[in-house]
C-alpha cells in the first residue's frame, strides 16, 4: 500500500455551517486537514466582529479532539475602517457574494460601486477579498462575464490580493496570468467532473453546485493548472453540507459535499496523472 505524507494540509474554502450539522461536519475535515478557511455565508452572515468570534469558538470546539486551525472570514458589507482594525487580526479575508447568486447570500452584495469604499480599506489594510465570482446572467456564462469584473477590481485596487474562489472556466484559469494581485482557489468535483456527470443522464442532486460544473475544455484547464502546481491556484474543496432532503428534492439545495474523502481523492487523481511530485 502507497503511502502519502503531507505536512499540514489546508483547505482554503470550507462551509461548516452551524448547530447539530457544524457538529457533524467539522470533524470530518479535521480529520485530515490541519486547518481551512471556513466561509461567512451563514444564517444571519458572520459580519461583524462578536459574531465571528463566537463562529470560530463554536468550529474550534467542533473539531475536537483534532488539531485544526479555523482561518475565519467576514461576510462582506460595507465596513468602517475601525471595524475592519478590530477584526483583522482574526481573520484571513472577506468574502464577497454577490446577491441572491448562491446559498444563504440574500444579503450580498447589490452594487459594486457602492463596495469600493471598503474594499479601498481594505487594500490599505492589507485584507484579501474572497470572491464568488458569478453574473446572475445564463447559468454556463456567470462566471466567464464576472472574469470582466474581476479585471475591473484588479485595475482598481492594484494592491488587492483577490481571491477567485472555486474556478470553473478556462476563462478564470487564463486571467490568473494577467494580475500580479489575482488568486484562486479549485474545488475537487470542477478538477473531475462536467456538466454531463451532473445532467447528462438522470440528474445528480449531490453533484450540482455553483458555479455548476462546466463543459470538458474548461475541466481540462483546471486540471492541468493544479497538476502543473500554478503558484497562484490553491485548493479549496468548498465541501457543502446540506440536510438530505434539501439535497434529493425538487428544487435541491446547491453544494458538493466532500469533506470525508477530499484529501484522499485529490491525492488519487494526482497519483494517477503522475503529478505527486
Amino acid at each position: 500500500m502507497t503511502q502519502i505524507q503531507l505536512h499540514s494540509p489546508l483547505d482554503m474554502h470550507i462551509h461548516f455551517r452551524e448547530g447539530a450539522m457544524l457538529q457533524t461536519v467539522a470533524p470530518l475535515t479535521a480529520a485530515t486537514f490541519a486547518g481551512g478557511v471556513i466561509m461567512p455565508n451563514l444564517v444571519p452572515p458572520v459580519d461583524h466582529l462578536q459574531r465571528l468570534l463566537d463562529y470560530q469558538t463554536a468550529v474550534s470546539a467542533a473539531v475536537r479532539p483534532h488539531t485544526f486551525a479555523p482561518y475565519m472570514t467576514l461576510f462582506f458589507r460595507s465596513y468602517t475602517e475601525a471595524e475592519l482594525a478590530a477584526a483583522k487580526p482574526h481573520i484571513i479575508g472577506i468574502k464577497l457574494y454577490p446577491a441572491g447568486i448562491t446559498t444563504n447570500s440574500e444579503g450580498g452584495v447589490q452594487s459594486l460601486q457602492e463596495a469600493e469604499p471598503t474594499m479601498a480599506l481594505m487594500a490599505e489594510m492589507g485584507i484579501p477579498l474572497l470572491v464568488h465570482g458569478e453574473t446572475d446572467g445564463f447559468v454556463m456564462d456567470r462566471e466567464a462575464e464576472f472574469v470582466d469584473v474581476y479585471d475591473h477590481l484588479a485595475r482598481r485596487f492594484p494592491t488587492l490580493k483577490i481571491v477567485m474562489e472555486h474556478i470553473t472556466t478556462q476563462k478564470a484559469v487564463a486571467f490568473l496570468d494577467k494580475y500580479e494581485n489575482v488568486y484562486a482557489t479549485v474545488t475537487l468535483q470542477h478538477l473531475i467532473i462536467t456538466l454531463n456527470d451532473v445532467a447528462g443522464g438522470m440528474l445528480q442532486p449531490h453533484l450540482f453546485c455553483k458555479p455548476i460544473a462546466k463543459r470538458p475544455e474548461d475541466r481540462e484547464a483546471l486540471l492541468n493548472a493544479a497538476l502543473a502546481a500554478h503558484p497562484k491556484l490553491s485548493f479549496g474543496s468548498d465541501s457543502a453540507p446540506h440536510p438530505i432532503h434539501k439535497k434529493e428534492s425538487a428544487g435541491c439545495a446547491a453544494g458538493v459535499f466532500t469533506a470525508p474523502i477530499a484529501l484522499q481523492v485529490l491525492a488519487d487523481l494526482f497519483a494517477r496523472h503522475d503529478a505527486l511530485d
